[in-house]
């Protein structure tokens, strides 16, 4: 069983592990659009691809490329650091080149028989039937005009949104067998009731059709004073107004405000547009900076921090002048919105029209002026199960939302046309309601060269001339160019973590994510997995070093193979173990061992491990008489045995606690102070077990020995550049790192750092044992860590590592060749590992015992 501790470890990672979280753009968007992935389809040309992602939640692309408030830009990473991707831009470049009705998904269910009618052809009621008509069942929307569109089309002006595109994409309706009946407004020339009984459910999905002036105003009704819902409609319907001309100022600062206007512009018997807001300036304006600009750019004048005080009227009635007052604070001392004026501070101004967009709301005749009541989940009447409410007139402020509200509705008619429970099972944060993903990336952890000086800024499409476009009403913005379109998506960072999987070549043999991984091992039990997932493990950390989150991933996999030896009669189970065990066996037996105390006391030890001495006989012999040369005869002893770490590392505790033992034993006996270890593994085993004070041979040169006279400077006529492989089991002991450098300096080599060193060093592949169970995995890492090299001769401290580079095609040597050798040339290159064996671990023991 494993430990508790271990698998509270794999909870911990299952509950906070970002690497299935989805993007901060597509947690934002209601529909949850896969943003991310249709950006990266585009940047990498695949246009084709990339509107099918699109259409798989949304049906017009091409109208939220244009006037969608993309809460996914507010959401996306790369704001925080500069300017979010232009995802609105985006999508609308794909859907103006990419999207072909003849390629729209026509697939539905078989009738089921049930009718459900629908009350707006908005994007909310437009949305619930699409849903409805895929599940089989037969729709009929009724509209009380004679458009489709709802307020995308009578309340976003032409210049905006051109009709055809709303045509043209709410044509899927109907060619998914949707019936519309237009012109037919439910509660004058069709009862409600009459829906009630004639349909087995009914979808209300009205807009904010309703607009508001401030009735506190005297004269608020006089000619010439409009609700921004009544000028946009009959503007958008007729490209003029028979009310507006003139000086034309809109109340208000939002996104509506800014369209009133800049329609007012357009107008033929218009001369100046205005707008008139209580916010202290631009900048705290709602509405959004494009809309603000486009309406400067075009001549729209602006009139911060008033509010109307009085509004006058001519002889006929009509509006011909307002007094405005100063407004000093928007909010009282509670945060609430509670304007506070200074009646003194007046102007007047002249005008001609009045608009008012300082809201809109919905007609409530249809239900007999009572507001609607209903589930704020399921969106069902809380009253009449039959009836369930959509968009606007539910809680939709956006049209992306409107849509997400009118799918969400649409599923609830479903379930309940199927005798289900509405709700039991769902998510509302997968159905449009606020999300949030774990997902996070600290600036250190976003892409390599995200932030490059040559990094592209964020794209905007071309826009008409502002001098030309007041005369029309032709689309101001202009879609991307492909070009732009290619710049545009290459700035995303495709926001994910995985940044261990990235690291790691083991785990994504096996999972996608440590999240899968771990809660597979929780719900399976770790003993019915696969057990050379653990056994491939290098034990190198690094997944922990990249994750955000610093998750032990590692001590989870070290600990399984210590329960899968348990069970294995203390043995490992794995076939390619059994010659591991009989090597170390041999390495850790008298015969292969040898003990040699100082002469008086052994204050020094050198324990060279088991790599070196079983490569290089000499080099062990040279490193002893260069210790008893600096510290004296008398204070240096020598142990030639194995300290079985690899036992350790394949989870065979009880035969390692025997194996150690032996060395154990040889270092109490000599009274040793001070281990002097060769091997970083060594390092680690006795540092943790030994109860002395442990040094690298590297460290006790640079702290107290040096390196042997007679090679100072003796690499500095090479023609020789040197990378360094840090050894990974070492990772976290810098002054390895520092002591390694610093002997390469003393000997006169030249250095020249390759990638993933110190810290972030890379396992050359032998850490974990893996090359016993998994040698295509064992290549494919070693190759990988060659590849950061960046000359053909590597040094190691490692004998194993040595070993590793080697085999990856590199001139490979240990850093005691450069200490205890000649001068080192191109010339000298060649392959060492052919006379590594344990005759060679007889011959140092016979050399340091001579």
């Amino acid at each position: 069983m494993l430990k508790k501790e271990i698998v509270e470890n794999m909870k911990h990672i299952v509950d906070n592990c970002m690497g299935d979280s989805k993007s901060a753009c597509t947690t934002a968007c209601p529909m949850n659009t896969d943003a991310k992935k249709y950006i990266a389809l585009m940047g990498d040309n695949r246009g084709e691809e990339a509107i099918k992602v699109i259409r798989e939640e949304l049906f017009i692309p091409r109208i939220l490329g244009r006037v969608c408030a993309h809460p996914c830009e507010s959401a996306c990473r790369r704001g925080e650091e500069d300017e979010a991707i232009s995802i609105a831009g985006l999508k609308r470049y794909i859907a103006d080149n990419y999207d072909n009705p003849d390629m729209w998904d026509l697939s539905k269910k078989d009738s089921t028989g049930k009718k459900v009618a629908i009350i707006g052809f908005g994007p909310a009621g437009a949305q619930g039937a699409i849903t409805l008509l895929k599940e089989g069942h037969e729709v009929t929307i009724f509209e009380k005009n004679s458009f489709s569109g709802g307020m995308l089309r009578y309340g976003i002006p032409e210049y905006r949104l051109p009709r055809d595109i709303i045509e043209s994409e709410f044509s899927l309706i109907n060619r998914l067998g949707g019936k519309v009946k237009f012109n037919i407004e439910v509660g004058k020339d069709i009862c409600f009731e009459t829906l009630e009984k004639e349909y087995d459910a009914v979808l209300v999905s009205i807009g904010k059709q309703i607009g508001r002036k401030d009735r506190t105003l005297d004269n608020h009704d006089a000619k010439g004073i409009l609700t921004a819902v009544e000028f946009l409609k009959e503007v958008s319907l007729t490209r003029e107004s028979k009310e507006a001309k003139g000086n034309i100022l809109t109340v208000g600062g939002g996104d509506v405000a800014m369209d009133c206007a800049r329609s007012a512009l357009r107008l033929k018997n218009s001369k100046n547009s205005y707008v008139l807001f209580l916010e202290k300036n631009l900048e705290s304006l709602t509405a959004s900076k494009h809309e603000v600009e486009s309406a400067m750019a075009e001549g729209v004048k602006f009139i911060p921090s008033f509010g109307i005080k009085e509004i006058l009227i001519n002889e006929e009635g009509r509006v011909n002048e307002i007094i405005i007052k100063k407004c000093e604070s928007l909010f009282n001392e509670n945060g609430e919105f509670s304007p506070k004026f200074n009646e003194e501070e007046i102007e007047k101004i002249d005008i001609d029209t009045l608009i008012f967009a300082i809201g809109q709301g919905v007609d409530l005749t249809i239900n007999s002026g009572e507001r609607f009541q209903f589930n704020k989940e399921s969106l069902q009447n809380e009253k009449n199960p039959k009836i369930f409410y959509a968009g606007d007139c539910a809680s939709s402020n956006i049209v992306v939302q409107a849509m997400a509200e009118g799918r969400r509705a649409a599923k609830s008619i479903i379930r309940f046309l199927n005798n289900e429970d509405v709700w039991m099972g769902r998510d509302i944060t997968l159905e449009g309601g606020k999300s949030e993903t774990k997902l996070y990336l600290p600036t250190e952890y976003l892409p390599e060269s995200w932030n490059l000086d040559s990094k592209i800024k964020r794209r905007k499409g071309e826009e008409l001339d502002p001098k030309e476009r007041i005369k029309t009403f032709l689309e101001v913005e202009k879609t991307f160019t492909h070009k732009i379109a290619l710049e545009e998506a290459s700035r995303c960072l495709q926001c994910e973590c995985k940044l261990c999987m990235k690291e790691c070549m083991m785990m994504p043999e096996y999972t996608s994510c440590p999240k899968e991984l771990f809660k597979e091992y929780l719900e399976k039990g770790y003993e019915n997995m696969d057990m050379n997932i653990a056994y491939s493990c290098n034990e190198c950390k690094q997944c922990t070093i990249k994750c955000p989150n610093s998750f032990e991933i590692r001590e989870n996999f070290m600990e399984m193979r210590k329960e899968y030896v348990k069970a294995n009669g203390d043995i490992s189970p794995l076939d390619g173990h059994t010659g591991l065990d009989d090597g170390q066996e041999l390495e850790c037996s008298k015969k292969y061992s040898v003990t040699i105390p100082g002469k008086k006391q052994t204050k020094y030890v050198l324990i060279p491990g088991c790599t070196v001495p079983a490569s290089f006989p000499e080099l062990v012999e040279e490193t002893y008489e260069h210790m008893k040369k600096t510290l004296g005869e008398d204070n240096v002893g020598i142990i030639l045995q194995c300290c079985a770490k690899p036992t350790e590392i394949i989870g065979e505790t009880k035969l390692f606690e025997e194996r150690y033992s032996r060395v154990q034993k040889e270092i109490d006996e000599i009274e040793a102070d001070v281990i002097v270890t060769l091997c970083p593994s060594c390092y680690l085993t006795y540092e943790k077990y030994s109860g002395r004070k442990v040094i690298s041979y590297w460290d006790l040169m640079k702290e107290e020995i040096g390196i042997p006279k007679d090679k100072k400077d003796i690499g500095k006529d090479s023609d020789v550049i040197f990378n360094i492989h840090d050894s990974c089991p070492t990772r976290y002991v810098t002054s390895h790192h520092d002591s390694i450098r610093w002997v390469l300096s003393q000997l006169g080599y030249k250095v020249e750092e390759m990638a993933n060193i110190r810290e972030n060093t890379r396992c050359c592949g032998v850490g974990g044992m893996l090359g016993c169970i998994n040698a295509d995995l064992y290549k494919r890492i070693v190759d990988r860590r060659v590849s950061d090299a960046t000359q053909d001769h590597i040094i190691s401290y490692c004998g194993s590592c040595r070993g590793s580079m080697e085999l990856g095609g590199l001139d490979s040597l240990h850093i005691l060749q450069l200490i205890h050798g000649s001068c080192y040339y191109k010339k000298d290159a060649k392959k060492r590992s052919d006379n590594y064996g344990l005759h060679n671990r007889l011959e140092a023991k016979r050399r340091v015992s001579k």
